[in-house]
């Protein structure tokens, strides 16, 4: 597995992550066996990356990767997120403060049994608490030698300005995939501009765009199920940029999940997609996907299906939380 660097701190990556969340949190029944085989397999394929965040279970998330990576420690890069206030063990809403910026790295370290965060995410902007305040406490916990990168999570351009002024951001992760284009715009020439890497989640469109997904199989608590793209009337509109995407792996003797991985990776070399799974299987096929070259008119032919999404990707008050 290739390495990737993301922005000009000298943080490098496996070109490909793993994504955890779905390992306890959104996506149906925890299998903590499955999930830690999972974690030690990607290792072993060179897939080093892994993504977490406290909000994931909550907490439980973090737990897991700890006790995945015991002993292995020197061989991943651990990112992880801050950005929520807790009551009860449920989220209540966004917390940019300086205090929660802190006492969450406190609280990850220990649970992922670490000494130091690799990259350390806000996870959703605080509207109420300047991002300057934000950061300025991250930059604390870098000096600290408790953080070593830093990161912001579907943020906007104005956003990034005023963050890497008072510290180099590393990387954003937002949403980007064949099906969720928004950051093109305006984000991704502001990243570049600034030398700040790209972390894309869901590049599998939350694992439509393998075509293995349906609306029927999906648990009762399934996250998706609340989310307009996963409607039924706009699961069987985007069936049709399924079909293309299918169509595109049969020419690579591929699947489509790789092909809808290696689309992200031909967009940029400062771009490190984090395609969650749960599962040895899966995590497998997704490794696949460093090895497919598309062509000219592959790309052409991939790169027209954003025209054809129905639905949003979030809920509408979550829609709220994310900045363009």
């Amino acid at each position: 597995m290739k390495q990737r660097k993301l922005g000009t701190q000298g943080l490098s990556v496996s070109e490909l992550g793993l994504g955890c969340m779905g390992m306890t949190y959104a996506y149906g029944a925890a299998d903590e066996t499955e999930a830690v085989a999972t974690i030690h397999r990607a290792i072993d394929l060179g897939i080093t990356f892994l993504d977490t965040a406290e909000i994931y279970g909550p907490f439980t998330n973090e737990l897991l990767v700890g006790r995945a990576i015991a002993g292995r420690r020197d061989q991943v890069v651990i990112a992880t997120k801050f950005g929520f206030s807790f009551g009860e063990g449920r989220e209540r809403g966004v917390d940019g403060s300086p205090a929660n910026v802190k006492k969450v790295a406190e609280a990850s370290l220990g649970r992922l049994g670490i000494d130091t965060i690799d990259l350390y995410y806000q996870h959703r902007r605080d509207p109420n608490v300047p991002i300057e305040d934000t950061v300025g406490a991250m930059k604390e916990l870098v000096r600290a030698g408790k953080v070593r990168y830093l990161g912001l999570s579907e943020v906007g351009p104005e956003t990034l300005r005023r963050a890497n002024a008072v510290h180099p951001i590393s990387a954003l992760q937002s949403e980007y995939s064949l099906w969720e284009r928004g950051v093109e715009a305006r984000v991704l020439p502001v990243l570049r501009e600034l030398g700040i890497g790209f972390v894309p989640y869901s590049p599998l469109g939350r694992g439509f765009l393998t075509g293995a997904v349906t609306l029927e199989g999906l648990e009762a608590d399934d996250f998706r199920r609340t989310t307009p793209r996963f409607s039924a009337e706009n699961v069987k509109k985007n069936e049709a940029l399924v079909d293309v995407v299918k169509r595109v792996a049969a020419r690579h003797d591929a699947t489509p999940a790789q092909i809808a991985l290696a689309w992200v990776l031909a967009q940029g070399d400062d771009m490190v997609p984090i395609p969650g799974t749960k599962r040895v299987r899966y995590l497998e096929e997704n490794a696949g996907a460093v090895d497919i070259r598309l062509d000219a008119s592959d790309l052409r032919e991939l790169g027209a299906l954003e025209a054809t999404v129905a639905g949003e990707r979030y809920s509408e008050a979550m829609m709220t939380m994310i900045e363009r």
